[in-house]
């Protein structure tokens, strides 16, 4: 598909079609990666990654659990 790079203020703007953010899975507000590599204009869609507690947690074993680190005693009016 074929479209038209436009002015907007003194930046230029790209009309992505509805159909192409749909594929891309972006939407109004959506946050992109935009990179040139080899003279051509890349835009990806950045996606947020997100955890479940249940999954972070079957990581943990003998050889990366840290025991009780002490950060100090109280400096202000924290009740332990």
């Amino acid at each position: 598909m074929q479209t038209r790079i436009q002015k907007w203020g003194n930046s230029l703007g790209l009309r992505i079609p509805r159909s192409f953010a749909a594929q891309a899975e972006v939407e109004e507000g959506s946050t992109v990666d935009l990179t040139v590599e080899n003279g051509r204009l890349l835009v990806r869609p950045l996606r947020r990654r997100t955890y479940a507690l249940s999954e972070l947690l079957k990581k943990v074993n003998r050889r990366n659990l840290h025991r009780e680190v002490s950060t100090g005693g109280p400096v202000g009016r924290e009740s332990w």
